[in-house]
């Protein structure tokens, strides 16, 4: 029995977890001692080693291989080259991992940063994280998040117009990609990156899967960065596993009046860094960063004026951008005291001697 194809027959086995896995593998080659299951029923429930001695472990690990073979996915095991680095050191890393794609071609040389946040986004929001995702993907970076409406979305987008690596971890297997409506932004984040998940063929999104899904989001990445979040979201959760891994987390403030930012505001009140867009980001994981490839033309601060304030409308009309994101972008360039917003509303641009 390979190794790889000893890890997928373990990680078929009811209740045998990822830690179980750990300490059988700790007892000798993975292969040997599933073969005497009688020997460790310290870890085997009753129920696995009866599916060891009757050869039906085998034979769903063996049917599993098969449909990987039959729909293009890779089962990469956590010894494998290719096994993400850094989610191999995560606690209880995921034994095997279900890959459509190339998960790590070059993982040392690209860090890998989490963008997420809410799935009931505003506009701005997504906005934003379209844009930070599209910088750092530009810049060499490997955009992961989790598929998911709102906030996800907009990450994966803006990585693959920076025309850069993203990841997608799921919450389901890779035959029930979910949302259903992203099975089409799925095969894109595939050509450039990988969608991954750690669940068998036919596992369906349960709620109590997505924990485990933003362990292996955060376990992927040097850095988590959320963009909104509500007091209770999962993209909290992601933010706790990556503090329990020693990674960096990353909020970008919002307003206080605004449920979305109550949660990133509490995050930055408990000491993650303070995140505008991502040179920030590079900023503070000491990367440097290059213009994406296709972002517009010259810089929104060139269509303002220190002196006559300039209205939405002709804002629109100089920098050709669609609203969500020149108004992320203004968002952006006032927290960087760059531009004043005025009632109207009308943006004056801040003249450097004024700052």
């Amino acid at each position: 029995m390979e190794a790889d194809f000893a890890l997928l027959t373990a990680s078929l086995l009811p209740g045998v977890g990822p830690r179980a896995i750990g300490d059988l593998c700790a007892r000798g080659a993975l292969a040997d001692v599933l073969a005497t299951p009688g020997e460790h029923k310290d870890l085997l429930p009753a129920q696995a080693i009866a599916g060891l001695r009757s050869g039906e472990a085998v034979r769903r690990a063996a049917a599993e291989a098969e449909t990987a073979r039959r729909l293009g996915i890779t089962l990469l095991g956590w010894g494998a080259p290719s096994y993400p680095t850094l989610l191999r050191r995560t606690f209880d890393p995921p034994p095997i991992l279900y890959v459509r794609g190339e998960p790590s071609p070059a993982q040392a040389a690209e860090p890998g940063i989490a963008v997420v946040g809410a799935r009931a986004a505003s506009s701005l929001g997504r906005a934003l994280a379209r844009a930070m995702a599209r910088d750092l993907a530009a810049a060499g970076a490997t955009v992961v998040s989790g598929l998911a409406r709102g906030i996800d979305t907009a990450a994966h987008q803006g990585a693959l117009e920076g025309q850069g690596r993203t990841i997608a971890v799921l919450g389901s297997a890779l035959d029930r990609v979910y949302p259903s409506e992203n099975a089409e932004l799925a095969a894109a984040v595939a050509e450039s990156g990988a969608v991954v998940s750690e669940f068998p063929f036919g596992t369906e999104p349960y709620p109590g899967n997505f924990p485990r899904r933003n362990r292996v989001i955060a376990g992927w990445s040097r850095a988590v960065v959320v963009v909104e979040a509500a007091t209770r979201s999962g993209a909290l959760i992601t933010a706790r596993y990556a503090l329990e891994e020693g990674r960096e987390v990353m909020a970008v403030p919002g307003h206080p009046s605004q449920p979305g930012s109550s949660g990133t505001n509490q995050l930055l009140r408990d000491g993650a860094a303070l995140v505008r867009d991502a040179s920030d980001i590079a900023a503070e994981l000491g990367f440097e960063m290059r213009p994406a490839a296709n972002a517009p033309a010259g810089g929104l601060i060139d269509a303002l004026r220190p002196d006559v304030p300039t209205s939405i409308e002709q804002l629109q009309a100089l920098s050709g951008r669609a609203l969500p994101e020149l108004l992320a972008e203004l968002s952006r360039l006032e927290l960087q005291a760059r531009v004043r917003r005025l009632p109207g509303p009308l943006y004056l641009r801040i003249s450097p001697e004024r700052v």
